[in-house]
């Protein structure tokens, strides 16, 4: 009985595991489209990944960064414009699911592509007057 317990919480972790990405794969996978992260409780931003690494992201109200994101180490680190400090985050497979959790917190609840937008990101213009 122990054993078979034991072989089925070890198939359940191999069939839901974190298989990372690295800059290549995630170039492969990312390039040419507009994600939708989110969690079960919702979107959470949308991002749009152009060539040559660069990217334009949005928290979906409508305001816009744009930067470039870069490989470092096992992680994909995003340099915005108007930001100090990048953001690395580590992205993974988890089944057919692309998922990611940022480096600074390896037990956070994960996001994952919850949608693909067909379209590129609409940005509104530069915020105008006092």
């Amino acid at each position: 009985m122990i054993r078979a317990l034991l072989a089925l919480i070890l198939a359940t972790t191999l069939v839901h595991a974190e298989t990372p990405l690295d800059a290549d794969a995630f170039d492969a996978t990312v390039t040419g489209r507009t994600l939708v992260y989110g969690t079960e409780a919702g979107p959470y931003g949308i991002e749009e990944y152009l060539p040559g690494r660069r990217v334009r992201w949005s928290f979906l109200d409508g305001e816009c960064m744009d930067g470039r994101w870069y490989p470092q180490g096992d992680a994909i680190c995003f340099a915005y414009e108007g930001r100090e400090s990048p953001e690395c985050w580590r992205f993974f497979r988890d089944g057919a699911r692309l998922g990611a959790r940022p480096t600074g917190e390896p037990d956070s609840a994960p996001l994952y592509v919850i949608a693909e937008s067909p379209e590129p990101l609409i940005c509104r213009g530069p915020r105008l007057g006092v």
